[in-house]
């Protein structure tokens, strides 16, 4: 399990994304499942309070939702929709310069956009979608220009690339990289995710507790769709997060929560954990919803 040392401030753009107005230093995940089918009692209007009914509450007010319906027709990536040259990176400075996002151009990019492309999923289907430019896609990529190793980008194509999503896997449009030094092109989806639908159920908000807290993005699906990894949040005077699973017929909800807090809340010293969660079921096309926001869960969104 891969752990990340953050600051409270990183901590609060972290949760503000998921829609939080407030955020403490409880904020977590971890490992465990239950299966449910019978109906909630909780209204959609009014959270649960408990973790369990609240996470039925969840999957009840996404079944049959318009929401429900508008998540199986977009494009969820599930995945790093990056594909690195064949073979990665050639060594540690090339895997510093790409994790830091430390990139230079030297060369010209396509300046014409691209007509609209077609996302095609491999179990049937398919979606129009708007083209990013090579400049938008490269643009996204470089979050650090300062000094120490670089990858050097001298030109950019037009290709494909495989994305895993929440329909399955897709062939997507995107533009293929040339790198200094590497025989094969750094591929880069060229299209942007769908908008997220609006969730049928309100927040648990607007603080979370040790009991119930939101997750982070979907970090990877395995390939046989029996286990999700995702990043969760937590402090440093507990003994680490807890994710527990509810699965239904159309959605998996996953429940964060904090083991052994103690303490009191540790605002300046929060972690990032990616926690692998295994499912009874593979994921399928089912929504990963988060129990605290009542919001489908991505990659990168």
């Amino acid at each position: 399990m891969h752990t990340t040392t953050t600051t409270a401030t990183r901590a609060v753009r972290l949760l503000t994304a998921l829609a939080l107005s407030a955020v403490t230093a409880a904020a977590v995940t971890g490992c465990g499942g239950e299966h449910h089918t019978g109906p909630s009692k909780a209204r959609p209007d009014r959270p649960a309070t408990r973790p369990e009914d609240r996470a039925r509450q969840v999957a009840d007010a996404w079944d049959g939702s318009a929401a429900a319906a508008t998540w199986r027709k977009g494009y969820y990536p599930m995945a790093d929709a990056v594909r690195l040259p064949d073979g990665g990176l050639h060594g540690a400075a090339d895997r510093h310069a790409y994790e830091t996002g430390t990139f230079e151009l030297r060369g010209t990019l396509p300046a014409a956009p691209r007509p609209g492309g077609v996302v095609r999923w491999q179990n049937g289907g398919s979606l129009g979608m708007p083209i990013l430019s090579a400049r938008e896609v490269y643009t996204a990529l470089v979050r650090d220009s300062g000094p120490g190793p670089r990858l050097t980008v001298t030109g950019a194509r037009p290709g494909e690339t495989t994305v895993v999503t929440s329909r399955g896997r897709a062939t997507v449009p995107a533009w293929l990289f040339t790198v200094r030094g590497y025989d094969t092109p750094l591929r880069i989806a060229a299209v942007s995710p769908s908008p997220l639908p609006r969730t049928p159920v309100r927040p648990l908000g607007p603080e979370p507790t040790d009991e119930q807290a939101p997750l982070g993005e979907v970090v990877d699906v395995a390939p046989d769709g029996r286990s999700v990894t995702v990043r969760a949040t937590h402090g440093s005077c507990d003994d680490g997060p807890v994710v527990k699973t509810l699965e239904t017929a159309h959605s998996v909800v996953l429940s964060a929560s904090v083991a052994g807090a103690r303490d009191g809340i540790c605002p300046s010293n929060l972690l990032i954990e990616r926690v692998r969660v295994t499912l009874k079921s593979p994921v399928g096309g089912r929504a990963l919803l988060d129990a605290f926001t009542g919001r489908p869960l991505t990659h990168g969104q």
